[in-house]
């Protein structure tokens, strides 16, 4: 079969193509939105109540006033999103007489996507368009490899991980936080603490006179432990040896390097294991329930280690290569944060997600090019953030119609989901002389996804 240019228009209706259930399309118009109005509101419903409950106090009455606002207008955000990406692919069909390579999906699903991030409101608007940006980026990438044009790298997602969480915690130890907020920086602090850094001298040397009193302090009490058990007694005695040991002036932790190296990581291993078992226990509660049996084998379970191994690994290697720098160059410098962070990421290899290499890497990007405004290095582009969410979630619509297997099976539901299984009726076959293979990658997406066409709406 001849292979069209991309621009050589395919003469088929928006009837054969985007709704050929019904010859009418604000039928068509009338039934995505309804259905987008539904799925939107549940989706939604269970973000704005989780986060309700996770401030684990009863709301005030203003604080549920501005939960229910938010909860319509985020439900109208993303009901805006499904529904006038089907006006736009009528209306541009109308306009143009047919459908190319770019009006078939692209074109009509930028103009959708601006018009809905309009919306929602500005303080979510870049939460939103980081999280598009993540799954845009695998996506394209999938997408170029089915073309020859790319290649997977071995550890590529580890690259990726290790070079951005460095020049982050090079931020954070210049205390960028001060000046930027962001929940990034309180993870960071979480897991490493304040002693990372960087502080004045002077700061430095108050900070370094008040540990060594607390030291003496400690010394002074430790015969209140003598009629405790003797295991205990030794554990404490060798807990508060490593204590003493020496650090560098610089370090700016309380103990000594190699407590602070093994009682972070310790801690956030002990954090990743009791993370992993909670939600073991959550996601299988009704299976381990009627076969006790398979709590046992859960907890045996290589991979309920997994999460601790990384968060525990990445901190001690941080901390660890970061107070030997100070120990071999006899100075502390912001850049350490660098390779302190290279080193600290090989630990990524326990856990190595795609999804959370790419997040952190957008995340950089962001707090970069606001730092380049700042500084005056880069232009402020208006509305970038939009711009940016418009062609992210562009080119997700794209794949969703064109080129669904190199979309992520979660949006694909999702997607799905949203369009009340339109998306699977709609079709494609037309656009098979580009030579993507569109209608066969529906039907392999659909089987990998276990999404039958089946509708959940009729008018």
């Amino acid at each position: 079969m001849q292979v069209l240019s991309k621009l050589t228009s395919v003469p088929i209706t928006c009837k054969e193509y985007v709704h050929p259930w019904t010859d009418s399309c604000g039928i068509a118009s009338a039934e995505f939105l309804i259905v987008a109005v539904q799925d939107s509101f549940r989706i939604y419903s269970a973000v704005y109540m989780l986060s309700l409950a996770m401030r684990g106090r009863i709301p005030s009455l203003g604080e549920l006033k501005r939960t229910i606002r938010g909860l319509i207008q985020s439900t109208a955000f993303l009901t805006m999103s499904a529904f006038s990406y089907s006006v736009f692919l009528c209306a541009l069909r109308r306009l143009f007489g047919s459908y190319n390579f770019y009006t078939a999906s692209y074109i009509p699903a930028y103009i959708a996507a601006f018009c809905s991030i309009l919306v929602e409101r500005p303080s979510r608007r870049g939460l939103l368009c980081l999280y598009v940006s993540n799954v845009a980026t695998e996506t394209g990438w999938n997408m170029l490899k089915a073309r020859g044009l790319a290649r997977s790298v071995p550890y590529g997602e580890i690259l990726i991980f290790g070079l951005s969480t460095s020049i982050l915690l090079y931020y954070y130890r210049l205390n960028r936080q001060k000046d930027y907020k962001d929940s990034m920086f309180d993870v960071f602090r979480f897991a490493l603490g304040d002693s990372e850094v960087m502080k004045q001298n002077e700061d430095v040397a108050a900070e370094s006179r008040r540990e060594s009193r607390g030291r003496e302090r400690c010394r002074r009490s430790a015969t209140s432990y003598r009629l405790i058990q003797l295991v205990v007694r030794a554990y404490l005695n060798v807990i508060s040896r490593i204590k003493s040991l020496k650090k560098h002036e610089l370090c700016r932790h309380k103990h000594s390097c190699l407590y602070n190296t093994l009682s972070g990581g310790a801690r956030m291993f002990s954090i990743g294991l009791g993370i992993q078992v909670i939600m073991k226990v959550l996601f299988q509660a009704r299976r381990i329930i009627r076969r006790p049996a398979l709590l046992k084998r859960a907890f045996l379970s290589k991979e309920i280690l997994k999460l601790g191994m990384f968060l525990g690994g990445f901190t001690s290697l941080y901390k660890l290569s970061s107070c030997l720098l100070r120990h071999m160059t006899n100075s502390d410098k912001a850049i350490y944060a660098i390779p302190s962070g290279l080193i600290a990421s090989v630990a990524f290899g326990y856990y190595a997600d795609t999804t959370i290499a790419l997040y952190i890497m957008w995340k950089m990007l962001q707090m970069t090019y606001n730092w380049g405004i700042e500084k005056g290095y880069v232009p402020k582009i208006p509305g970038f953030t939009m711009l940016l969410y418009s062609a992210s979630t562009a080119l997700l619509f794209h794949a969703a119609t064109l080129e669904p297997l190199a979309l992520r099976p979660s949006y694909w539901k999702f997607l799905y989901s949203i369009s009340g299984g339109r998306i699977m009726v709609m079709d494609r076959n037309g656009f098979d002389v580009y030579g993507l293979g569109t209608s066969g990658q529906i039907s392999a997406t659909s089987k990998l996804c276990n999404t039958p066409p089946v509708l959940k709406f009729q008018i």
